[in-house]
């Protein structure tokens, strides 16, 4: 699965014309706002992706979102 997860920030990284690290960086900031969301709805969405310390990584966060994808039978979109 990390090849998956390297190979999408790599394209995403290259789409818009930025490093592996600023792309990580912005769903870092991402992540942080969703998981800081006022909206106690949004906020619990979040909160249901699985992580090892106080806040999903980028990682965690592709980990998540690919597994759900499988799960609602959505593998067309990957």
């Amino acid at each position: 699965m990390l090849e998956k997860e390297e190979h999408l920030f790599e394209r995403l990284a290259r789409e818009r014309n930025i490093t592996v690290e600023e792309m990580r960086a912005i769903i870092s900031a991402r992540i942080e706002k969703g998981w800081n969301d006022p909206d106690l709805e949004k906020r619990a969405q979040w909160r249901k992706i699985p992580c090892a310390g106080d806040i999903p990584t980028p990682d965690e966060w592709l980990q998540y979102c690919l597994k759900q994808l499988k799960e609602e039978g959505r593998e067309d979109l990957l």
